[in-house]
């Protein structure tokens, strides 16, 4: 829902730095791979370790560069299709870090179980959420429906976590149970979406198989 409001106020923030860095020859596959290994290694040495305001502080910074790349790819000429699959791909593994650290954490010296169950079921929704998409769109169905796509996953996850690392109470108990809900909620819309845009078409014989 956040998402395009988010990348345009994002895109004007970067809009001299993404000019810089095209005249430099710095390219959006560079500011990817760069912005996916800083955000992992914060989640993975830091919010791991329960440095969970400082984790999600570092993850937060490197995530920006991911509404980055695309500008300078545009700035560049436009993107390619490579481009895009790797962006994507470290989307991915981005969430999946910051998921399986809190999952680490709360299941060591963080000793909360139930968070740990809600994080693990947070990064499951996240993959249904962007799996059911793709999946939709290879069929020639499209689906840009859902309360809660990656931005909002990101905010909740990350304000949360930081907000604990600051010593608020709850506060990762909270974004983790409004993550949940919304992800299921956001699973079933687009179930429904593609449901509804498969009435009368048939599976093309050219569709990739799951």
């Amino acid at each position: 829902m956040l998402g395009s409001g988010a990348r345009a106020a994002v895109g004007r923030f970067w809009a001299p730095v993404v000019t810089r860095l095209a005249r430099a020859g710095v390219t959006a596959d560079m500011v990817t791979v760069t912005g996916t290994l800083g955000a992992m290694a914060g989640a993975v040495l830091l919010i791991a370790r329960g440095e969970l305001f400082w984790g999600a502080a570092t993850v937060t910074v490197f995530v920006l560069l991911d509404m980055l790349d695309g500008a300078l790819a545009r700035a560049r000429g436009g993107g390619s299709a490579f481009g895009a699959v790797l962006d994507s791909t470290c989307d991915r593994a981005v969430d999946a870090a910051v998921f399986s650290a809190l999952v680490w954490w709360y299941t060591g010296a963080g000793e909360n179980r139930l968070l740990a169950l809600l994080a693990l079921v947070g990064l499951t929704l996240g993959v249904l959420t962007s799996y059911i998409k793709a999946r939709a769109e290879g069929v020639g169905i499209p689906c840009d429906v859902g309360l809660v796509e990656r931005t909002e996953r990101l905010i909740l996850v990350l304000t949360g976590t930081g907000l604990t690392g600051l010593g608020i109470p709850y506060a990762v108990d909270v974004g983790l149970w409004l993550l949940v809900a919304g992800g299921a909620i956001t699973v079933g819309q687009r179930v429904v979406a593609v449901h509804r845009g498969a009435q009368g078409r048939p599976l093309s014989t050219s569709a990739p198989a799951p």
